[in-house]
C-alpha cells in the first residue's frame, strides 16, 4: 500500500471512530403493529438530535431499540460498535453500561440520599475504591449544579433537581452517548430550560445526545437536528 492510500485509510478509520450510531432502513414492529419504519440516521461524537412526536408515536420505542431492549429489524444497526442485529445477551449489559439513559420518571431510590443513589450505581458497575467513588460523585454533581445537595433525600429536592440528578447518574461511567426520554416532560418552563442547557453543554463537550420529546416550546430555544415520528414514519425535519 502506498503512502497516499495509507493516509486515506487512516482518515477513513478516524471518521468511523467518530460515528457512534448508524441506523439504515430499520423498522420497529411490536406484535402485529408497525410502530416506525424507514428509520435512517447517523450520530457522531458531539451530535445532538431531537425525536419529536405525539405520545405513542414511537419515540421511546426507538430509544429502546438503540439500547437493545427491542429487537433490531433492518439493514444495519450499529451502536457504539455493537451490531444490534447480532448482539448476544451477554453483550447487552456491556452496551448499556456505555450509554447514559435519562428516564422521564426518574427511577430514583427513595430510601437513600443523593450521594447513596449515585454510589449504588457506581458499585453496581464495578467501582470499588471509596475515594474514587466519592470523587466521581462530586464530579457529576458539579456538572449538573447539585454539589450542595449531596446529602439530601430525593423528596427534599425539586422535580427539576431530581431530573438533574438523573442526568448526573447517567454520566457516572462517562458515556459518549446519552439517550434522554422526555427529560422535560414533567417540568416547568424554567426547569426545562435548565435541563436543556445541561444537555447542550454535554454536546459541546463531545458527547452525543438523542432526546425524545413532545416539548416543542422548550426546544425552540435550543434548535438542533430534528426527526419526527408520526403515523409510523420517521422523517428528518431540520
Amino acid at each position: 500500500m502506498n503512502k497516499k492510500n495509507k493516509i486515506i485509510e487512516k482518515e477513513h478509520d478516524q471518521l468511523n471512530d467518530n460515528v457512534l450510531v448508524e441506523i439504515i432502513n430499520a423498522n420497529i414492529h411490536l406484535q402485529d403493529r408497525i410502530v416506525l419504519q424507514g428509520i435512517n440516521f447517523t450520530l457522531k461524537k458531539g451530535d445532538f438530535i431531537y425525536l419529536i412526536g405525539k405520545t405513542g408515536s414511537g419515540k421511546s420505542s426507538l430509544l429502546k431499540m438503540l439500547y437493545a431492549d427491542y429487537p433490531f429489524n433492518g439493514e444495519k444497526g450499529i451502536v457504539l460498535g455493537y451490531d444490534l442485529a447480532n448482539i448476544k445477551s451477554k453483550q447487552i449489559q456491556a452496551l448499556r453500561r456505555k450509554i447514559g439513559i435519562v428516564f422521564q420518571d426518574f427511577q430514583l431510590l427513595i430510601d437513600r440520599n443523593i450521594e447513596k443513589n449515585l454510589e449504588f450505581v457506581l458499585r453496581a458497575t464495578g467501582w470499588k475504591n471509596k475515594n474514587e467513588i466519592n470523587n466521581r460523585i462530586d464530579e457529576v454533581l458539579e456538572m449538573v449544579g447539585l454539589r450542595d445537595v449531596r446529602k439530601k433525600m430525593p423528596h427534599q429536592i425539586s422535580g427539576g433537581e431530581q431530573q438533574k440528578l438523573v442526568i448526573a447518574r447517567a454520566l457516572l461511567n462517562n458515556p459518549e452517548l446519552i439517550l434522554a426520554d422526555e427529560p422535560t416532560g414533567n417540568l416547568d418552563l424554567a426547569s426545562s430550560k435548565d435541563i436543556l442547557e445541561i444537555l447542550i453543554n454535554l454536546k459541546n463537550n463531545n458527547r452525543a445526545i438523542i432526546m425524545a420529546t413532545h416539548d416543542l416550546l422548550s426546544i425552540q430555544s435550543f434548535p438542533q437536528k430534528t426527526y419526527k415520528c408520526e403515523d409510523g414514519t420517521f422523517t428528518q425535519m431540520s
